[in-house]
């Protein structure tokens, strides 16, 4: 199974449609996770018409993206249990914020976002993963967004892909 991973699109605002790199890179998954900060719901037809979606609304979501998706889940994939939020919150980095969400929860991957900053560390066991963004870098050299791939046997490989134009 392969899973397309984006976040923080801010779109329309970061782009009128999905940058080339992305939408090639993501033809062909299983499903394609979002961790919030769409902005507006008219982007999400978008990511549909490459593979299935499911999401969590972000601090910039209004209240339509938050009532469709809510504000944090547990997915089932592939036998895999992964925890999904946007990863804002007062006092405590994204990373951070996403970690104390799902720590005791039995999960095996936590997807996050907010930071536009590319992650991913191994902590107690559980994998760490922020894709960055695909249409806003924020002080990083390149857009980003993240592949799962999990197979039959559970075993993960999990990668950012990097692009320069959101063209």
């Amino acid at each position: 199974m392969r899973i397309g991973i984006v976040s923080d699109t801010h779109m329309p605002h970061r782009g009128q449609k999905l940058p080339r790199d992305l939408a090639k890179g993501l033809r062909g998954v299983d499903l394609i996770l979002h961790a919030g900060d769409w902005t507006s719901s008219s982007v999400i037809p978008m990511f549909e018409s490459l593979a299935p979606v499911d999401s969590v609304a972000g601090n910039n979501d209004g209240t339509a993206i938050v009532k469709r998706f809510g504000r944090r889940k547990i997915i089932e994939a592939g036998g895999i249990r992964i925890g999904l939020v946007h990863g804002d919150g007062a006092g405590r980095s994204a990373k951070d914020t996403a970690f104390h969400t799902f720590r005791n929860q039995g999960v095996d991957i936590i997807v996050f976002g907010h930071s536009h900053v590319p992650y991913m560390e191994e902590r107690e066991g559980i994998l760490l993963f922020n894709p960055g963004s695909p249409t806003d870098k924020r002080l990083q050299p390149k857009y980003s967004y993240g592949l799962l791939d999990i197979g039959e046997d559970q075993s993960l490989q999990i990668r950012h892909v990097y692009y320069r134009s959101k063209e």
